[in-house]
């Protein structure tokens, strides 16, 4: 889930789980612009989850660098970055002004188990 090298964390995707279960659907078809973003949150939680598990401590997180957001999205739905903001929040809330990242936000049609989102992060880290 996790590699680090040269100073950096990368983190595989993270799905979204709520009370124990994975969030599912397309944005902009049965799923709607508020879920979205409470699931990108929940990838945001499992995505410092994976950093606090391959780190040890949060706090060799350095910098978040960038998070890449796949939203599971119908034609014409086009709010892919309002949805990612719910991961984005969660890193400035998290880490202030070192939360602050580049971000992709990109509609797919389908994603594994038909999570509703998707969210890797490349992170930049303090020495052990």
């Amino acid at each position: 889930a996790a590699v680090e090298v040269g100073g950096f964390l990368h983190l595989s995707g993270q799905l979204p789980f709520e009370d124990g279960a994975l969030m599912t659907g397309r944005l902009g078809e049965d799923r709607d612009l508020d879920f979205g973003a409470r699931a990108a949150r929940q990838c945001g939680i499992m995505l410092l989850a994976q950093m606090k598990a391959a780190l040890g401590s949060l706090d060799r997180v350095e910098r978040i660098v960038k998070l890449g957001a796949f939203i599971s999205s119908a034609g014409g739905f086009t709010d892919q970055p309002k949805v990612a903001n719910g991961a984005s929040d969660l890193m400035v809330a998290v880490f202030g002004d070192a939360g602050k990242h580049a971000r992709s936000a990109v509609g797919v049609p389908v994603l594994p188990l038909n999570a509703a989102v998707e969210v890797d992060a490349i992170v930049a880290v303090k020495p052990a």
